[in-house]
């Protein structure tokens, strides 16, 4: 299994500029891969393995290329690759796509060592030191460790908009090492749970559990202010550049108030229960709708997903997505259908008389779902039948974020 973890470094003065130095000099690789991918024959690359074998030649054309790290240097060239198989796949979709361009150095700010050419060191404390071929030593705010089982596979570094500097270690874990999964069969109602993601909540799950959304206006309206500020200067001033970059302190704030609280719900998930089932939500069809669009984007539904899909793994937890359309409409009991409107907060099924909050009504309907994409069906101990969700347990946004609910406030 791959995953990464991610730390704020600390460069000095003359480690940063040597940094920014090398990301340039991958840049340029980069851009002169797609001048050779564009004027070379195909046949002579065509591949990132076939293009690693010009690089000695580069090396000899051009003596900045040597002043990097070769590894690095082939991970760019892959990078390429990459990108340009991305962009294909996109195609094959049915999407319209352009063609890769040349990066500026606003648009390049990373680079990659893969296999070797690090070293990290010192990890004792709640510091670290990451060793980078051809640059030096560099401070790590070592804020949670790397498992024992697991092996470094490549390095990211990458300074951001604000100037500020990460590293993200990519990471892979033997499948033996991972915890194993409960038996398929052992799943039933009282250890596995499905999750509507809501409105009025951000999850509502079908044992009669809530959490609320994570409030973001004082965020929102420090955003406002600053980018009214920054439309007050001269673009390409000091002053604009300062500016711009507290407008991006502000959204990466945002980003990262989202994901710390998407971080412990989805730990408490696959903490709490044998299997996981929620919705394969359209994302991206839904944010194009001309109503709450900011709300749904704020809520990151697909970064929350994938969340749950990879700490699955780790955990040894199901997480199974869902075909979402008619959760809503279906009722839970008697598998009827009852059109709602978006404001209509309750569920009253006129066929049964089974009534229960609209969105526990939902998430009953997803638990069910994700018992029949397993060949499970519907277990006999139901939530319906032995819980009407009327009255449910919630959790305030305010008590996620500062982790005083029972096991809600661990991390991975």
């Amino acid at each position: 299994m791959e995953y990464s973890h991610r730390y704020s470094v600390y460069p000095t003065q003359e480690v940063a500029a040597e940094l920014e130095y090398h990301i340039d000099v991958h840049r340029q690789a980069y851009n002169y891969t797609l001048y050779e991918y564009v004027h070379v024959d195909a046949d002579t690359i065509g591949s990132a393995y076939k293009h690693h074998s010009r690089l000695p030649g580069w090396k000899d054309e051009f003596p900045v290329i040597s002043e990097v790290n070769s590894k690095a240097l082939q991970r760019t060239v892959t990078r390429f690759y990459q990108n340009l198989s991305n962009l294909s796949d996109q195609k094959a979709n049915g999407n319209k796509v352009g063609k890769l361009t040349w990066k500026s150095p606003r648009e390049f700010q990373s680079m990659t060592y893969s296999q070797s050419g690090f070293e990290l060191k010192n990890t004792s404390g709640r510091h670290a030191t990451l060793w980078l071929s051809k640059i030096g030593d560099i401070k790590i705010r070592y804020h949670r460790n790397i498992p024992d089982k697991a092996d470094i596979k490549e390095v990211t570094v990458k300074k951001e908009t604000t100037g500020d500097w990460f590293v993200s270690f990519g990471l892979e874990t033997d499948a033996d090492d991972l915890p194993e999964k409960p038996d398929v069969d052992s799943l039933n109602a009282s250890n596995s749970v499905g999750v509507d993601l809501g409105i009025l909540n951000y999850i509502h799950t079908s044992d009669g559990k809530t959490v609320d959304w994570l409030d973001l206006e004082d965020e929102y309206e420090r955003l406002r202010r600053e980018q009214r500020k920054l439309s007050r200067k001269e673009q390409g001033s000091n002053n604009y550049e300062k500016q711009r970059k507290q407008v991006a302190k502000v959204k990466r704030h945002i980003r990262r108030k989202v994901l710390d609280y998407q971080h412990k719900i989805t730990t408490w998930l696959v903490r709490e229960y044998d299997a996981v089932f929620v919705e394969d939500l359209d994302v991206k069809g839904m944010l194009e709708q001309s109503h709450n669009a900011r709300n749904k984007q704020d809520a990151a539904w697909r970064q929350f997903i994938t969340l749950l899909e990879y700490k699955a793994d780790l955990y040894g937890c199901h997480v199974v997505q869902v075909e979402a359309a008619g959760t809503t409409k279906e009722c839970a009991s008697c598998g009827g259908e009852t059109a709602k409107p978006i404001w209509v907060r309750e569920h009253s099924c006129p066929s049964c008389g089974f009534e229960c909050d609209r969105d526990a009504n939902a998430a009953m309907n997803v638990s069910q779902r994700g018992f029949s994409e397993l060949g499970l069906g519907w277990p006999e101990d139901t939530p319906v039948e032995t819980a009407l969700p009327t009255d449910t347990t919630s959790v305030s946004a305010k008590r996620v974020c500062r982790g005083n609910l029972d096991r809600l406030s661990d991390r991975v």
